[in-house]
């Protein structure tokens, strides 16, 4: 017998809050937003915790470590929020249940153009999808309440630490390519920032330049 649809979406909830996704906002953005919308292969596997792939060679984070990073970021109702790796869409799409306005931006045309047909089905008009080289961020709607970035920097990027607001945070994996991963929560204060560990990661690089698919 299979499970119904809200048997999954308990299941969902309880394995978040075994993994550490306690905050109340978070996980009513997570159960209001259907991870399943947003898994292109393996439909099937849209409520297990484990990262699965999509186009251009990407992932679709696993929903546990999507909570977390969403928890770091303490996003608050009013938050302008850019996000750097909009791969599936469904982090932005979380991002856009607890901000004022997200900007998301992927470096591959076909990626951000999928996202935004699917922002687009679920009305999430606060959504502003680009492609370009997040790497470099985006000046023209700086600075940010908050940043988070879903590939792994060996450092956190300078432009982006240029494009947070006085008093904002933003998450990031920080290491290399082929390791374990740092998350990384930086706030930036009067006089510089201030970093602190989260956990052991495993995200795709930070690459520059703009995707050929």
């Amino acid at each position: 017998m299979t499970p119904s649809a809200a048997e999954t979406k308990m299941q969902f909830l309880f394995t978040l809050r075994a993994q550490g996704v306690t905050d109340k906002r978070v996980l009513e953005a997570m159960e209001r937003i259907d991870r399943a919308r947003f898994v292109q292969y393996q439909p099937e596997r849209a409520y297990d915790d484990t990262p699965l792939p999509i186009n251009c060679g990407q992932t679709i984070s696993q929903p546990s470590v999507v909570g977390l990073m969403t928890q770091a970021l303490n996003v608050q109702p009013r938050d302008k929020v850019l996000e750097v790796g909009t791969g599936s869409g469904y982090q932005a799409a979380v991002l856009s249940q607890l901000a004022r306005r997200v900007y998301t931006i992927d470096r591959f045309a076909r990626l951000a153009n999928e996202a935004k047909a699917i922002f687009e089905k679920l009305d999430l008009g606060n959504i502003t999808s680009v492609m370009g080289d997040g790497s470099f961020g985006l000046p023209d709607q700086a600075p940010f309440d908050r940043i988070l970035v879903t590939a792994a920097a060996e450092d956190p990027p300078g432009p982006l630490l240029a494009q947070l607001k006085i008093g904002g945070i933003m998450v990031v994996p920080v290491g290399q390519s082929n390791a374990v991963q740092s998350l990384i929560k930086v706030t930036r204060n009067d006089d510089g920032f201030e970093y602190d560990e989260i956990r052991d990661v495993r995200f795709v690089p930070l690459v520059e330049g703009i995707g050929r698919e």
